[in-house]
């Protein structure tokens, strides 16, 4: 019980550190810079960084500039901004700056809430395929059971779409027709969501790497959502 504290405690201050620097990012317009050798099969797939709440845009830039020194054009999504709005208006933002920029066949890349607007964008795009699926860390599918004696206090904020049962969760959840597009990566435990992020009818796949935040600052997680990110591109272009 002490070393899960104590690691708990430690995910929180690796959570912490990065918002600090990802503020600063922000306030220095940050942009990442152009991979001056991209792989071939990297610059045909179209990577969107989609951050949980709380999280602006720049806090998965470590994860961002990897993937786009592999190669692969990277899109945010800045309209999100704290990523504190509903889920529809949140995956319409999305849907919007993707369509403004041409964006096609996509993979959407997200963590904790930044999955569900992800399913909400493959959801309503309907047949525009400006994104072909996602992988997701650490994502609340099925919500949390943090904090449940908090539920009632904080229905009415944005935490509360996290509370099992949330009407909106739920209603996201019993739309299972772009499931087989999504990849759920979920860490060998996260204390934001005891109950873990299985989705059924995804390709699920547990992490050895532990904790909410900590995943997404681990290369080795990286290399598993660069993997996916291919092959959920390859199996859209196969179907097409």
């Amino acid at each position: 019980m002490a070393a899960r504290t104590a690691d708990t405690v430690h995910d929180w201050g690796v959570a912490l550190g990065d918002l600090a620097r990802a503020v600063w990012r922000g306030r220095a317009a940050w942009r990442l810079p152009v991979a001056p050798d991209p792989d071939s099969r990297c610059r045909d797939v179209p990577i969107v960084i989609l951050p949980g709440i709380l999280e602006p845009w720049t806090y998965l830039a470590p994860m961002a500039r990897w993937l786009s020194d592999r190669g692969h054009p990277v899109e945010f999504v800045e309209t999100l901004g704290w990523n504190l709005a509903d889920l529809d208006a949140s995956a319409e933002r999305c849907l919007r700056v993707l369509r403004q920029r041409g964006t096609s066949g996509a993979v959407l890349v997200a963590h904790s809430k930044g999955g569900l607007i992800g399913k909400a964008v493959l959801l309503a795009q309907g047949d525009e395929a400006a994104a072909v699926g996602m992988v997701a860390v650490a994502t609340p599918f099925a919500g949390s059971t943090v904090g449940r004696r908090l539920h009632r206090l904080v229905a009415r904020s944005p935490l509360g779409l996290f509370a099992p049962g949330n009407p909106v969760l739920q209603a996201l959840a019993d739309e299972v027709s772009v499931n087989a597009h999504i990849v759920s990566l979920s860490p060998a435990w996260d204390q934001m969501i005891p109950g873990g992020s299985h989705l059924a009818g995804a390709t699920n796949v547990d992490l050895a790497a532990a904790g909410h935040f900590r995943p997404v600052r681990d290369e080795a997680v990286w290399e598993v959502i660069h993997e996916h990110a291919h092959r959920l591109a390859d199996e859209a272009a196969g179907d097409g």
